[in-house]
């Protein structure tokens, strides 16, 4: 049953994305949260300006508007929540109605209780081989960099960007990848540049800049094997 003008799909969208609060990939919702925001429901939620999705390569990506994180907090606040059916829906329904009186409590708004994961943390991200740390092995996780270029690339040898990029690579911790950018930048099939136009730059893009030598690097290209 539409929900304000959501189903509850939608509404199931923005509060995935809340959680996450950050750009992430259709991959990565699939994997983490068990949804994508695809097709009509893509379009739905870019029309009503709640969620901002583009699409660098072959995936898209999505983040959380300013007008979707307003229009959640309200319908949080006025309890404006699609029903739910089943044990599964009461503890949804628990939880969502726990979450602005917690905000209240605390005088934090929606943005403060959700914020991105510490980069420093350790994830749950797949482990490789017997590594007691849980960091990927280098040649595994310039494999792993190298397969999402080509997930996010329209052909070999287009640049892509870093935000994208990291999206895709969420699960490993930001310096284990700035690290590995660094190294590949020296391989003769790998380049990392500036924007050039830094007035296009959005502000994840400012954020998943790696730092080269002194410069800002937002773009990265692999050439042809």
């Amino acid at each position: 049953m539409p929900h304000n003008g959501l189903s509850l799909p939608d509404f199931s969208a923005l509060v995935v994305l809340a959680v996450e609060a950050r750009e992430v990939s259709n991959t990565e919702l699939r994997q983490r949260h068990r949804l994508t925001i695809d097709g009509q429901k893509r379009h739905r939620l870019n029309a009503l300006k709640l969620v901002e999705s583009r699409k660098p390569g072959r995936v898209f990506l999505h983040v959380l508007t300013d007008a979707g994180w307003a229009r959640l907090a309200e319908d949080l606040r006025t309890g404006n929540i699609p029903p739910q059916t089943g044990s599964s829906g009461a503890m949804a329904r628990a939880l969502l109605d726990w979450l602005p009186r917690y905000m209240r409590r605390t005088d934090q708004s929606l943005a403060d209780v959700f914020q991105p994961d510490d980069e420093s943390a350790e994830t749950g991200g797949p482990a490789t081989g017997d590594l007691a740390t849980g960091d990927l092995a280098t040649g595994d996780l310039e494999a792993r960099v190298r397969g999402a270029y080509a997930e996010l690339a329209r052909s070999p040898g287009t640049w892509v960007g870093l935000a994208g990029l990291r999206a895709l690579l969420a699960d490993v911790p930001r310096a284990q990848v700035d690290e590995t950018l660094t190294r590949m930048e020296r391989l003769p099939d790998v380049n990392l540049v500036p924007e050039s136009n830094q007035k296009t730059l959005t502000p994840a893009d400012r954020e998943a800049a790696v730092l080269i030598g002194g410069q800002r690097k937002h773009l990265l290209w692999i050439g042809p094997a």
